[in-house]
């Protein structure tokens, strides 16, 4: 899943972005409220962590934008100031949760899988596609029981695509939720991406989980007979 973190105090970004990137989301920065909240109008995320205290543009006024543009998208807000005005405030303009500096990572990962399983018809920690199962706390990945290693970006893709099981999925939308934003679209990565992740999940003797869809994607389904490989196959 793809995450915005608008924080402009670097070490709490980087601490932030790190711990992220370690529970296998991809993460996007921004060091101020403007340039967080065009980040956020033009391209796809998740879920947004936005600090309240903000250059250029405060976080209320963010989140208020956010609002006014019809973006559902999930946000926590973070603040050195834990007054009830302030929570009642970024809760009536539209946050999804509240969390006070200091705070531990853990929490924050926490609130943030919270708010990921509310704003989705998959209230489950774990997706499944077959005998395909994906847990989204430890991140692990089981076929026939066994377990499969992933990479975070291998992990990123295989997330989006079971949790869009059945749905054919175009490269420009792999590539808005997996990758960043700057994304070179002239390249073949998300096709190696794929062959990656197929060769990961499908063995031989096991059937057939990712399909091509010749000049258009790839879609996720149970079974079913394989389509013709896409032309960059």
């Amino acid at each position: 899943m793809r995450i915005l973190v608008i924080e402009d105090e670097r070490k709490v970004a980087s601490f932030i972005k790190r711990g992220l990137e370690e529970e296998r989301y991809i993460v996007e920065t921004a060091p101020d409220g403007a340039s967080g909240l065009d980040l956020a109008l033009n391209n796809v995320f998740d879920a947004i962590v936005l600090d309240v205290m903000l250059p250029k543009l405060d976080g209320y006024s963010v989140l208020r934008s956010i609002r006014a543009e019809g973006l559902a998208v999930p946000v926590i807000m973070l603040t050195a100031r834990g007054t009830t005005e302030d929570r009642v405030q970024g809760l009536d303009l539209g946050a999804d949760d509240y969390l006070a500096k200091p705070f531990h990572f853990e929490e924050l990962a926490a609130r943030l899988r919270s708010i990921l399983r509310r704003s989705t018809s998959e209230k489950t920690t774990k997706l499944q596609c077959g005998d395909l199962t994906l847990d989204l706390v430890t991140h692990y990945a089981f076929r026939d029981d066994k377990e499969i290693e992933l990479t975070t970006k291998e992990y990123a893709l295989l997330e989006y695509m079971m949790r869009n099981k059945d749905r054919i999925l175009s490269r420009s939308m792999i590539m808005q939720h997996v990758w960043k934003h700057d994304f070179d679209p002239e390249s073949n990565i998300i096709d190696v991406y794929i062959k990656r992740v197929r060769q990961k999940i499908e063995r031989p003797g096991q059937s057939q989980l990712i399909h091509s869809i010749r000049g258009v994607g790839y879609r996720m389904r149970e079974s079913g007979p394989a389509e013709p490989p896409s032309d960059d196959e």
